[in-house]
């Protein structure tokens, strides 16, 4: 039989490696300290508050831009954390997880053929899903150790065809913070080139040495900026999947429009619990999580760098890359298996999250673990010595 039935847009797609590392993992019975799972406690209000709605049958369908609660409780925790001034009513749409959001305003915004830039290191499912739309991901490279961005090389990318500019912030997989002036000079490209900001921000409350900045909040970019975020990192709810989009009241109804055609809504019990938890935690918890990953942070990029894999350290997320170079392999996929054979730690080729042979000297950890987890993961690292 002819093999017609493909979409040939994902052609050359492979399943990521993050998964197949996750599943190497399983069979060699190792530590997956490669998938962001962030496999940690979830507060207990959000817990109880969810048991509640579905002991309560809440399992009808909300609307399609979500449940008016949750959406005033993202309002809220937009004006007091973000500094953004949001409608609920008409600049927010609840999806199905960030990456449900990522999809819907891919969808709604962009054409195909648009081209799309994407700062490397990049996480793979923004390229993929680009791709399997029909977009044209640009990659512009960072400057490692601290990834920093070149607004000339930016320029320089920038062609009749570009629409958008996705911003990663703090950003998967290198823990890179944009900096105001990063921003302010992404905004001046913006203006004068009549682009979109598309922002993942899913890991805003995970920061250490410098504040996590909204990219909407630069003056100038709000407008033509659609800020992503969700729940799943902030308190453990991987798996939940909520999210939501904001963004100008008439971008925000053609990404609803999108999120009812692929989704109907996001899950509306556990809309309805998350609501009421997030209502009773206040700033010490957002706090506490911050200075948590920081001190993890910290004990881990020290093993890894007595170890001899250098880490880049990170300024925000959970996530570190590090130097895989004196191990002497080849490549990024034979270091990380070898890590995983020798001493059952699993992590991430660095390649996945590169164009070209940039990530092939190193590989990404995930330190969203709990302490004892982690500082097993720590031992076993130390006998790559």
């Amino acid at each position: 039989m002819p093999d017609t039935w493909r979409n040939h847009h994902l052609a050359d797609m492979q399943q990521s490696y993050i998964r197949r590392m996750t599943r190497e993992c399983e069979r060699l019975g190792g530590i997956n300290l490669g998938q962001g799972v962030c496999d940690l406690p979830t507060p207990p209000p959000i817990l109880q508050a969810t048991a509640e709605a579905v002991l309560a049958d809440r399992s009808v369908y909300s609307s399609y831009e979500g449940q008016p609660a949750l959406r005033e409780q993202i309002a809220r925790k937009l004006a007091d954390y973000n500094g953004l001034t949001v409608d609920p009513d008409r600049e927010l749409v609840v999806t199905v997880g960030s990456a449900g959001a990522f999809t819907c305003t891919c969808q709604a915004l962009l054409n195909p053929g648009d081209e799309v830039i994407v700062f490397e290191p990049f996480y793979g499912y923004h390229v993929n899903v680009l791709r399997a739309l029909g977009l044209v991901p640009v990659f512009v490279p960072l400057a490692g150790p601290a990834w920093e961005l070149d607004a000339v090389q930016l320029a320089t990318a920038l062609t009749a065809h570009t629409r958008a500019i996705i911003v990663n912030t703090p950003a998967n997989p290198s823990g890179k913070v944009f900096s105001r002036n990063e921003l302010e000079a992404i905004r001046d490209l913006c203006l004068t080139h009549d682009l979109l900001v598309i922002t993942d921000e899913i890991y805003e409350y995970i920061v250490y040495e410098q504040p996590h900045i909204s990219p909407a909040t630069i003056p100038g970019l709000g407008p033509r900026t659609v800020t992503l975020s969700g729940f799943s990192k902030t308190f453990s709810i991987t798996g939940w999947r909520l999210g939501y989009a904001c963004a100008r009241a008439e971008l925000a109804e053609r990404i609803g429009l999108v999120n009812d055609l692929l989704y109907i809504c996001a899950p509306t019990p556990l809309q309805h619990g998350l609501a009421a938890g997030m209502a009773q935690l206040g700033p010490d918890y957002y706090r506490g999580l911050a200075a948590d990953y920081r001190a993890k942070r910290d004990e881990f990029c020290a093993t890894l760098a007595a170890v001899g894999l250098p880490p880049h350290v990170p300024a925000g997320a959970y996530y570190v890359l590090a130097d895989v170079g004196d191990l002497g392999h080849g490549n990024a996929i034979a270091a990380a298996m070898h890590i995983l054979e020798k001493v059952g730690v699993a992590c991430v080729p660095g390649s996945s999250f590169f164009t070209g042979s940039g990530g092939e000297h190193l590989v990404r950890f995930c330190y969203a673990k709990d302490w004892p987890v982690l500082r097993e993961a720590c031992a076993r690292l130390r006998q790559l010595r």
